[in-house]
């Protein structure tokens, strides 16, 4: 526990056999209460780590792809009384040990949502990060900020810590069963005014790190594009999406702001 918060971490997984073991191990479990891994239907020993490692397993019987993993894994985290939720992705390409200081963050009463961010205070491309994918995060990230009039890093990294409060106000079950879930996620949070901060964040790319396809890439850069003008269009009142219509759940009300700005970078890595 984290003080009186009861913090789980999520692992949506699919082939991660070679790196869970990795990621696990890094997870400090004096703090973190509870880790689930969801298996998308995987094709390797995934399971068979998984178990070795005493991990909490839902397993699908048919792949449900990585937003879909995501769903299962807030249903399952909520339903078991987690107040605090960090999805990290098992291919032990973000830093596991910093579960704990992004979860502090949030029950600080800061911040509702944290991301680990691979932007801030490094060079990404140094670290390991192929350049196309630094270009295409960078003007990707450009216009959603432009369109959604947030100030964050980046949209796009697989470590994120969310109050369960938040969760609970939030229609993710209607997001995409796609890669764009993560785009979708975080326009639901800005559209119920939740409070956004980040931790900058060290990666790791090696070949057992999980990567799409240029063509799905290319899918998830539209989808990323239409999220961000579905989210301007809202707040225009023009249109309202089945995702970020959020008038059936209850309200979102944030604990008293100590900040004066609504999103505020931390520097820092493990």
């Amino acid at each position: 526990m984290l003080g009186a918060w009861q913090v789980a971490v999520v692992l949506p997984a699919y082939n991660a056999g070679l790196t869970l073991t990795r990621t696990v191990r890094e997870i400090d479990r004096s703090v973190v209460d509870s880790v689930l891994l969801v298996d998308d239907a995987s094709t390797d020993d995934t399971l068979a780590v998984a178990g070795s490692l005493g991990l909490r397993c839902v397993q699908h019987r048919r792949n449900l792809g990585y937003g879909g993993n995501q769903k299962t894994c807030y249903r399952v985290a909520l339903d078991e009384g987690a107040d605090i939720v960090v999805m990290v992705h098992p291919d032990y390409q973000y830093s596991p040990r910093l579960v704990v200081p992004m979860a502090a963050m949030i029950a600080t009463g800061h911040y509702d949502v944290v991301l680990g961010s691979r932007i801030l205070t490094q060079n990404a491309v140094a670290a390991g990060m192929p350049r196309y994918k630094y270009v295409a995060n960078r003007v990707l990230t450009f216009v959603e900020n432009a369109l959604m009039r947030q100030k964050l890093s980046e949209y796009h990294t697989g470590l994120r810590a969310y109050s369960a409060d938040v969760l609970r106000c939030i229609p993710f079950e209607r997001n995409s069963d796609d890669f764009v879930f993560d785009n979708q996620i975080l326009a639901q949070v800005a559209a119920v005014g939740a409070r956004i901060g980040e931790l900058s964040c060290p990666t790791r790319y090696a070949d057992d790190s999980s990567s799409i396809s240029f063509s799905r890439s290319t899918r998830y850069g539209v989808g990323v594009l239409l999220t961000a003008a579905q989210y301007r269009m809202r707040q225009a009142g023009l249109t309202l999406p089945a995702f970020l219509d959020c008038s059936d759940r209850p309200g979102f009300i944030p604990p008293s702001r100590p900040t004066a700005g609504r999103h505020v970078a931390v520097a820092g890595s493990a």
